[in-house]
């Protein structure tokens, strides 16, 4: 699908990142026919009609533009000659001088201040203004990218791309579902709808690169703590476990204090009981009552798949373990201190040690064998919590509860956005899509990809949106998505 060449000058004049990558570039007396405004615009425009990320496309989209628009944009220049048009070879120039300026001095795996800023500021100028303010929700994930580089020879590191490094991936082919490959962790955050509000195209709103001896999730911190001194306040952000197993100092409690909420799946070894504080039980990212049944307090997740009435009972379970936890009674103050109250002062539940909670209703839990000696949490009317207790596990609706589980279903948003950029149909991003080698000219083309996979998804929703309000005003019903997977037993219940 072909996007308006307009579209895409207005993203690149509304991030204001060519004239900074332009100044970075040095000037000497030979006159260089191609801007940097020009050569993003020539990137966008190879990946918009489905090309690899290959200079000589850059050079093929440009020069196969209207002969005005080659002229507005510097693409044909009057010489002493006559009119020269541009050669792959100033395309190729320009393109060395921007991955220079741009790159580190002394590359480490990781993106410079200034590259980063130039493809952050892209990403976000791709979002049009009024789909700025729709959510403040992400669901962040990463992804594996291969270099075009063969990998060092057994014994060496030398080789084509000596920042690239050895990574793991997960499969879902037969087979093995894990396997090494050479290249680097693409991370990106995508916007999701609020639990409550309208749906939202699911947009690519930052991203980074890194080495694969990088951590993915300590590279992503800096990139969505930046957003707030942007002016993008942050929400929910949804992560899977691998972001939620991280040391706390690495991934939730920076992101705690920019403000954001965290909607995560705990790993098998974060979940159940963790030991305690002021005798109360940690469990899921929660404190609860020392005399909590076990089996509640190692209720795990559902499984994919779960029939009507295994959903039920779980979720009766959820509810009862919902019951035992020590409710709060402040907000976090500005050092991360609060204050939770037991569940039986609460009225939640029955307990002996609290005698005006044993004339509730019998449809409350009661606790039939109290502490003998009763612990801090039993006996004073509220406790305080430091910040360092439950820091990783902690989060934004009880685990695994039905809140937890409707909310947390929207990370899969971050799995879409990469399968759009994998798609062989469109601009897959595998091992040959690009062949320029490093970090910094590779970062340049995702970003340029993600932005390019932006005007895709904002078409397909407002066509989607306009086709709904159609079936409104004809009273039809909302479409619904057909099943596309037929099972054994549908096939077993259709008659011949």
């Amino acid at each position: 699908m072909s996007i308006p060449l307009t579209r895409l000058e207005g993203i690149i004049d509304g991030s204001g990142a060519a004239p900074r990558a332009e100044a970075l570039l040095p000037t000497g007396v030979r006159h260089r026919q191609l801007r940097v405004r020009t050569l993003l615009l020539g990137m966008m425009l190879a990946l918009a009609d489905d090309r690899p990320a290959h200079l000589t496309r850059v050079h093929a989209a440009l020069t196969a533009l209207p002969a005005e628009d080659q002229a507005r944009l510097g693409v044909t220049e009057n010489w002493r000659g006559g009119p020269h048009p541009l050669t792959y070879r100033q395309t190729e120039r320009t393109f060395n001088l921007l991955a220079d300026a741009l790159a580190k001095d002394h590359p480490g795996g990781a993106p410079s201040d200034h590259l980063a800023g130039v493809c952050d500021d892209l990403l976000e100028a791709s979002i049009p203004g009024p789909r700025k303010d729709a959510s403040t929700a992400l669901a962040v994930d990463w992804t594996d990218v291969e270099t075009f580089s063969r990998p060092p020879p057994r014994g060496t590191k030398e080789c084509a791309d000596p920042e690239a490094s050895w990574g793991h991936r997960n499969s879902n082919l037969p087979g093995p579902k894990g396997e090494l490959f050479f290249g680097y962790y693409h991370s990106a955050a995508t916007m999701v709808r609020e639990e409550t509000g309208p749906p939202v195209p699911e947009l690519a709103r930052r991203m980074t690169l890194t080495t694969c001896h990088l951590d993915p999730a300590r590279a992503l911190v800096p990139v969505l703590t930046r957003m707030p001194a942007a002016g993008i306040p942050l929400g929910d952000v949804l992560a899977d476990s691998g972001y939620a197993h991280r040391d706390a100092t690495a991934w939730a409690i920076p992101l705690r204090a920019a403000g954001a909420q965290l909607i995560q799946d705990l790993h098998p070894s974060d979940r159940g009981p963790q030991g305690t504080h002021a005798g109360a039980i940690i469990a899921n990212g929660n404190l609860h009552c020392p005399a909590t049944p076990r089996t509640l307090l190692e209720l795990q997740p559902l499984p994919r798949g779960a029939t009507p009435d295994e959903i039920t009972a779980h979720d009766t379970r959820a509810g009862e373990l919902a019951r035992h936890k020590l409710g709060r009674t402040s907000a976090d103050d500005t050092d991360g201190y609060h204050r939770i109250m037991c569940p039986a002062v609460m009225s939640k539940i029955r307990c002996p040690l609290r005698p005006p909670s044993m004339t509730l209703s019998r449809d409350r839990p009661e606790i039939l064998t109290p502490p003998g000696h009763p612990p801090a949490c039993c006996t004073q009317q509220t406790i305080t919590v430091p910040p360092q207790v439950a820091a990783k596990t902690r989060q934004k609706h009880d685990y695994p509860s039905p809140a937890h589980r409707r909310s947390y279903a929207r990370r899969t948003a971050s799995e879409r956005t990469f399968s759009t950029i994998k798609d062989p149909a469109t601009n897959s991003i595998a091992r040959g899509w690009c062949r320029l080698m490093g970090l910094t000219p590779l970062y340049l083309w995702l970003a340029c990809a993600l932005t390019v996979r932006n005007q895709r998804i904002l078409d397909a929703f407002e066509t989607r949106q306009a086709a709904a309000a159609r079936r409104a005003a004809a009273g039809l019903p909302p479409k619904t998505r057909r099943r596309r997977r037929q099972t054994l037993a549908m096939l077993a219940a259709t008659p011949p």
